[in-house]
Order: structure tokens, then sequence, then C-alpha cells
């Protein structure tokens, strides 16, 4: 009896085991493009010059006409500029931003042949502190793997 306990826990941990090494971990890879990392020093210059402080930023491996969601936690009256930096060669750019209870408070829309097509900057100053989900998003014909570029600025001075 011992023997068949033993096998059978053993045979419990083995399958647990492989099953935990089998699972695919999705982890946002981050991506290098002169161009977008060149937009993306300039919207800091220029919303440093305006009393903007980075507080997060990142490149970001899309996948044309997937949505990325980026979470990030805002404070209550504080003022945030968010900003976007698509490929650009994409045709679309969107950012949707929700709140906690899933509302949708902000989306912006831009095209390729606009002055500034591929950027996609706006002020959101929240109501309560906690949680937003930001979703960009761009759709690229001649590419599925694009580079894009998240940063979210706060007023300090």
């Amino acid at each position: 009896m011992k023997n068949h306990v033993r096998f059978l826990i053993l045979l419990g941990l083995m399958l647990t085991g492989s099953a935990l090494c089998a699972q695919d971990v999705i982890r946002q890879q981050p991506c290098m493009s002169p161009t977008i990392l060149q937009q993306a020093d300039s919207m800091k210059l220029l919303l440093a010059k305006q009393g903007f402080m980075v507080v997060k930023e990142a490149s970001m491996q899309m996948v044309s006409e997937y949505e990325m969601p980026v979470i990030v936690p805002l404070n209550e009256g504080s003022w945030y500029q968010f900003v976007f930096i698509g490929d650009i060669t994409s045709r679309l750019y969107e950012v949707r931003m929700f709140d906690w209870n899933e509302k949708q408070v902000v989306y912006q829309k831009k095209y390729w042949g606009d002055v500034d097509g591929n950027v996609i900057s706006y002020s959101y100053t929240p109501q309560f502190s906690e949680f937003h989900m930001i979703k960009p998003v761009q759709v690229n014909k001649k590419k599925k793997d694009i580079c894009g570029y998240v940063m979210l600025l706060k007023k300090v001075k």
C-alpha cells in the first residue's frame, strides 16, 4: 500500500512539474526603432519645458491590429500627459483609456497622412486615485510585428 501511495504522489508531482514547464509566459518585448526613439526624446524635451516629468516609458513590440494594454496607477487631481508613438509606416493609430470601472475616458485616432500622424498625445486629470488601462493599437498593412513607444508624464511645476 505504501508503494502505491508513493507512486501516486510521485506521478502527481511529475505531471504538475511538466505542466508548469509547458506553460507559455507572455512577456512584453522591447524593440528599438531609431526614428521612434528620436521622436520620444523630442517629446520628452518639449514636455519637460512645459513642466512635465517622465513617470513611465517603454518601447514595446506590437502586432498590427492588436491592442497592447498598459496599466498605470494615476493619482486624483494630478495632471498627466500620455504619449504613444507608433511605427511611421502604419496607416492608423488609436489610443483608448479606461478607468478602473472600465469606462472609456479617452479616445484618440490618427491616420498616416496627418501632420503628426504617428504620435498621439493627450492630457488627463483623473477624478479618483486608481489604476487606468491604456490600449494603444496601430494598423500596418506591410508589417505584422511593429514597434511602439509609450510615455506617461506628470506635471511637476
